[in-house]
């Protein structure tokens, strides 16, 4: 269980690691559904890091530019993943993308360990990082689930992401009593 919010989030990554083995691994239905629980839990993830941790990051001294940074790999990852989020897994030229993703989203997820994640412990009392925890658990559970380029700050989360989170719910739900 985590026990703050650095915790949850490198927990989450792991399982992301996991999730694109799987993709890859699986085949037919069974790749389908990796994949869409993938985009799931990148959406939903990198809609509670931008509206809680970048933030959070920007006021500790030196954050600025770690976070720019994020977020210019976080915009690059949604326009690849919103593409692929529109193909079908077993399309011509999937597996290309998708390797250029996880070689993407492993990278900022290195980048996030490496760089934000050791600003916001020295900047944050283990107290609000405890809270912090229990704020993205919170915001995950409405965020949107599929991806959304260009909605990638505090602000536009809140304005964007309530009616684009509505849409990606119903879509979620049409696809599966469909069965896509």
């Amino acid at each position: 269980m985590a026990n703050d919010v650095i915790t949850l989030l490198e927990q989450q990554h792991q399982e992301i690691r996991r999730l694109f083995g799987e993709v890859e691994r699986a085949q037919g239905d069974q790749r389908k559904d990796a994949f869409r629980e993938l985009v799931r839990l990148l959406s939903v993830h990198e809609t509670a890091e931008e509206e809680l941790v970048h933030p959070e990051v920007r006021r500790a001294e030196g954050g600025e530019p770690v976070v720019d940074a994020r977020v210019g790999e976080e915009h690059r990852a949604k326009e690849l993943l919103s593409t692929l989020d529109d193909l079908d897994p077993d399309a011509e030229g999937f597996d290309t993308l998708l390797v250029q993703l996880r070689d993407d989203v492993l990278a900022h997820a290195e980048h996030e360990e490496r760089e934000e994640f050791p600003l916001l412990r020295r900047a944050t009392e283990q107290k609000r990082l405890e809270a912090m925890a229990d704020m993205v658990k919170a915001a995950e559970a409405v965020a949107p689930t599929h991806p959304h380029p260009g909605v990638e700050s505090a602000a536009a989360n809140v304005l964007a992401g309530p009616p684009a989170a509505v849409m990606d719910r119903a879509r979620d739900a049409i696809r599966k009593v469909l069965g896509r």
